[in-house]
């Protein structure tokens, strides 16, 4: 089992979805993460960006690293 670091960031994992098995760290054990995807734009103004969306939604059952966020196909 990892340990909260110093500076107070946990590892959290990602669980489903597109970003499946993403490990990263986060501060104060946010409810849900949000994860975008480029989009390829066939036509539009310059500079216009799209880009897809996301959810994760913390497991409030796991209370110890890797904290556990289960991807949400409803949302946003």
């Amino acid at each position: 089992m990892e340990k909260t670091d110093a500076t107070g960031w946990e590892t959290a994992v990602l669980d489903g979805g597109p970003a499946d098995g993403l490990r990263m760290k986060v501060s104060g054990r946010p409810r849900v993460i949000q994860v975008t995807y480029p989009c390829q734009v066939e036509a539009g103004p310059q500079g216009l960006r799209v880009e897809g969306v996301y959810i994760y939604r913390r497991d409030y059952g796991v209370t110890s690293e890797p904290l556990r966020y289960g991807f949400d196909m409803a949302s946003p």
